[in-house]
């Protein structure tokens, strides 16, 4: 059973992968812009999904990281879309680590991300009603 440090995650799980030694430095911590990138493809697919189209990265505001992901770890993504505009979709992102070999999830990162849905020509596009 896996238990959770301080709270459970918000969203819902989109992405989960493994740190492996290719991700991290000599001190075996992960690097952050690898962390960074996973919740950028969760952020993709969760906002493709819901433009029903192509979309990319705006923005991303404020993230600071609280603990370290290390060599083993299970990094599980959590989004949530909190807003739609017009052609932009606002997602709270949450990074967790199911630590190796353990039931010890905790909460690594977490950042808003701001992706923009775009036509075929590359051009921002409406986001379809639900």
């Amino acid at each position: 059973m896996v238990q959770y440090v301080n709270g459970a995650p918000q969203g819902e799980l989109t992405l989960r992968t493994l740190a492996m030694p290719a991700d991290a430095n000599a001190a075996g911590d992960i690097f952050g812009g690898w962390v960074m990138a996973q919740m950028d493809l969760a952020c993709g697919i969760r906002a493709a999904e819901r433009a029903r189209g192509r979309v990319v990265t705006a923005a991303v505001k404020e993230m600071s990281f609280a603990k370290p992901v290390k060599i083993g770890d299970t990094l599980c993504i959590y989004t949530h879309v909190e807003r739609v505009g017009r052609s932009s979709i606002t997602l709270k992102v949450e990074a967790w680590a199911q630590r190796y070999l353990s039931e010890l999830m905790e909460m690594v990162t977490h950042a808003d991300f701001v992706m923009v849905a775009l036509d075929g020509e590359g051009k921002p596009t409406p986001v379809p009603a639900e």
